[in-house]
């Protein structure tokens, strides 16, 4: 009673404290000890009764599953990890299976290669192993088997750090935005310095997470809103060019982005840069290397979850143009 006694979480201690007196009573019996078919039915009843109050946090109050954030981050940062080093090595071997998903609204080639799969491939079938309720949402689709697919490691050293507040959460609460290979154009391109892969966790519709890999350059960002980021990005809170505001753009999906830059900000000078993928843009401003990212035409939530969720873990704000959320 005393060795499971001291391994139990305090918040069910009572109940594994009655419990473990039953069995104790059902083996000793009135008598001395002694196991009677009522003391062993009892003790069948009483290790049930164990499992469920020690392992009670992974079902939620709706009779569903639940997980901890702390988690599902650590599953993030492992898979990205994981499908940026594959995104290299495919791009490494000049084999990428190139195809056009069609073009963009502003008549831009949309590829899709074989870095783009492999990544989706990693990072879904790594979360549906190992969250098996959890809601998951790809910029690429594509079901397989997963059969084979290792779970990834739920326990981040850097992010148990953080769990001072991390309760069970309803998995119908929370969803996993995926972008398995952020500008995939440049990536075909050989500018690979813009090549991001990201993985976002938002609950109840709010980002409260996210993982930001640069594989070319071994990186990786991620942040947790209210807890805490990873070591690189500590001490890192952009910063404002008060007399020429700088402004990072979208190369490839400008559209009259420029025209809005200079009426937000004139009468001042703006210094506008081109860049690539979202991921890349948004980093170059929690660097501090810009001061802001416009983009005003088309985007999705899965190319901007993970930046909102590193913004509002270091103070910043993604907003649309009225200054809302």
């Amino acid at each position: 009673r005393q060795v499971i006694s001291s391994g139990i979480n305090a918040e069910y201690g009572l109940q594994h404290y009655y419990i473990l007196n039953l069995i104790e009573m059902a083996i000793r019996g009135p008598g001395g000890i002694s196991i009677s078919n009522t003391g062993i039915l009892l003790i069948c009843v009483c290790f049930l009764l164990l499992f469920v109050f020690t392992f009670k946090g992974n079902i939620s109050e709706a009779g569903g599953e639940s997980y901890k954030v702390s988690e599902v981050l650590s599953a993030a940062i492992h898979l990205t990890e994981k499908a940026g080093r594959k995104v290299k090595e495919i791009r490494e071997s000049d084999d990428l299976e190139e195809q056009s998903k069609g073009k963009t609204k502003e008549g831009v080639n949309d590829p899709l290669t074989l870095g783009d799969l492999e990544s989706h491939r990693i990072l879904v079938k790594g979360f549906q192993v190992a969250f098996p309720a959890l809601n998951i949402v790809s910029e690429e689709k594509e079901a397989e088997s997963l059969d084979g697919v290792e779970k990834p490691s739920l326990l981040h050293p850097d992010v148990q750090k953080l769990t001072r507040s991390d309760p069970y959460i309803r998995a119908s609460d929370i969803t996993v935005w995926i972008d398995p290979l952020d500008a995939t154009k440049e990536y075909t391109e050989k500018l690979t310095q813009y090549v991001t892969v990201m993985a976002c966790i938002a609950v109840r519709g709010e980002p409260v997470a996210g993982v930001i890999r640069k594989p070319f350059d071994d990186k990786t960002y991620w942040a947790w809103v209210d807890h805490g980021t990873s070591s690189n990005l500590e001490g890192l809170h952009g910063s404002v060019e008060e007399d020429k505001p700088r402004v990072i753009i979208s190369m490839s999906h400008a559209g009259e982005v420029k025209s809005v830059v200079d009426a937000a900000f004139a009468p001042k000078e703006v210094v506008i840069t081109g860049g690539a993928g979202a991921g890349y843009k948004v980093i170059e401003v929690i660097k501090g290397t810009q001061d802001v990212y416009v983009h005003n035409t088309l985007i999705k939530k899965w190319d901007i979850c993970a930046g909102d969720a590193i913004l509002r873990a270091i103070g910043g704000t993604q907003t649309d143009s009225g200054r809302s959320d």
